[in-house]
């Protein structure tokens, strides 16, 4: 794919239909070429806005073009040559935040230049990422996922950065922003906006060194929905950016762009959506590092044994190899991080002797490691039988982290009546929950 998508889509307040109208009109006369070939709907599409098409399309067929000129970001802003003056104030990890105030200026003013656009999203009340939920609600739904540990993260860093970042800023400014209509809960709102629905335009090869590109809002193209497989692809030029057929669709389809290849529990965090099992062919499981040091620990039966575990670790941290946020990730047919399972699992099923003699060969290769890497699940039945009994016993400790178990799950799945029942929400999290124990239950069945 060229870029990274990244939008929410389902649970969106809806705008009117004049709303809509008004946002078409005014992409035309901003330069948009729409092809008569589709149209934006909400009908027949997977969730809330999408793109249909009206007639048949074929590979290649470019169904939209959106000039540059009409994206909002912090270099279109109206404030960008304030953002400009002030970057170095304006840093954070994320990278976001000369878009953030930008949106926060133009989400409150009556005349934006993109205020057809936003009107989309009133008040950006419907998004509805896990952030915000009920914690006792997220935590129900979503222990073991993975996903709990993200939206901490991400409002402990909202609040960090609004309070040390946005506030000063604003404050700097008040002609431009007050805080009591550019406050926490607006901000907070505007990061998932930023999530859901900016993009991320891929760096040129020659730039691949460099600091990834901020994210920007692309109007329309924002409007297509995901689906692993996909069938069309934003692709960028110096004037424009263009929607591209990537599959023949046929009238009356929908048309997908891709936000990347996306595991259910991501597509959850960032978009506030998972797609339906089996569906998801990039769906992964996350096995955290730690819980792989926990495995070989509880294996010792004595202090000079697990003071070895504790000295093999050690190096694996200072080769890089692990640390103590890290997960390993496994999909269906591949691992993620197959070099750093792969020398995991070897160094921590080393004895005394051969853990000396493994490190003075890292020695002698300058630290570059081993090239015998798991090259995908199907060839983890011919690791060494200690190697597989660790990712058994590290299998079954994440598995033990979930609530519930995968029996429960399938019945409730099996039941058409019981699953219509539950809101969108228990739906998400019970397809990510059971898309992440089937790989697990997989990888059993491989380690056993």
């Amino acid at each position: 794919m060229a870029g990274a998508a990244k939008r929410a889509r389902r649970g969106a307040a809806a705008a009117s239909p004049r709303d809509l109208r008004a946002f078409l009109r005014w992409c035309a006369e901003a330069g948009v070429e729409l092809s008569a070939k589709v149209c934006v709907s909400r009908e027949g599409t997977v969730a809330d806005y999408g793109l249909m098409a009206r007639e048949d399309l074929g590979a290649g067929e470019v169904v939209f073009t959106i000039p540059r000129s009409l994206l909002l970001s912090q270099h279109t802003s109206p404030l960008s040559s304030l953002l400009e003056k002030e970057k170095a104030s304006l840093q954070s990890a994320s990278g976001w935040v000369p878009l953030l105030i930008s949106l926060l200026h133009e989400s409150t003013v009556s005349n934006s230049r993109w205020g057809a656009y936003l009107s989309l999203w009133p008040q950006f009340s419907g998004l509805d990422h896990p952030m915000f939920w009920d914690p006792e609600e997220r935590a129900r739904l979503l222990q073991g996922t993975g996903v709990l540990e993200a939206v901490e993260k991400d409002l402990a860093n909202i609040e960090m950065e609004y309070s040390s970042i946005i506030l000063p800023f604003m404050k700097a400014h008040p002609d431009i922003f007050n805080p009591k209509v550019h406050t926490l809960e607006l901000y907070q709102k505007l990061v998932a906006f930023v999530m859901a629905y900016s993009f991320q335009e891929p760096l040129a090869e020659e730039e691949d060194e460099e600091e990834p590109n901020p994210p920007v809002m692309v109007p329309l193209a924002d409007l297509l929905n995901h689906v692993a497989n996909h069938n069309g692809n934003l692709e960028y030029s110096p004037e424009s950016l263009k929607m591209v057929m990537t599959q023949p669709v046929c009238k009356g389809q929908e048309i997908f762009n891709t936000y990347g290849e996306m595991a259910n529990w991501q597509l959850l965090h960032m978009y506030g959506f998972a797609e339906v099992y089996p569906g998801n062919t990039n769906d992964a499981a996350d096995i955290q590092m730690l819980t792989l040091l926990k495995a070989a620990l509880q294996a010792t039966n004595t202090e000079m044994e697990e003071k070895l575990v504790l000295d093999q670790w050690d190096f694996l941290c200072h080769q890089e190899m692990v640390g103590e946020e890290g997960a390993f990730v496994i999909g269906w047919e591949r691992v993620l991080t197959e070099e750093e399972l792969s020398v995991a699992l070897q160094v921590l099923t080393l004895s005394a002797e051969e853990f000396e003699e493994f490190k003075e060969q890292e020695a002698k290769r300058d630290g570059k490691g081993t090239s015998c890497f798991i090259q995908s699940v199907a060839t983890i039945p011919k690791l060494a039988a200690a190697q597989k009994k660790l990712l058994f016993d590290a299998t079954v400790l994440t598995l033990k982290s979930f609530t519930s178990d995968l029996n429960e799950e399938e019945m409730m799945l099996g039941d058409l009546q019981a699953y219509s029942k539950l809101s969108r929400r228990e739906q998400f999290a019970l397809q990510v929950r059971y898309g992440q124990k089937k790989i697990l239950h997989q990888l059993l069945e491989l380690a056993k």
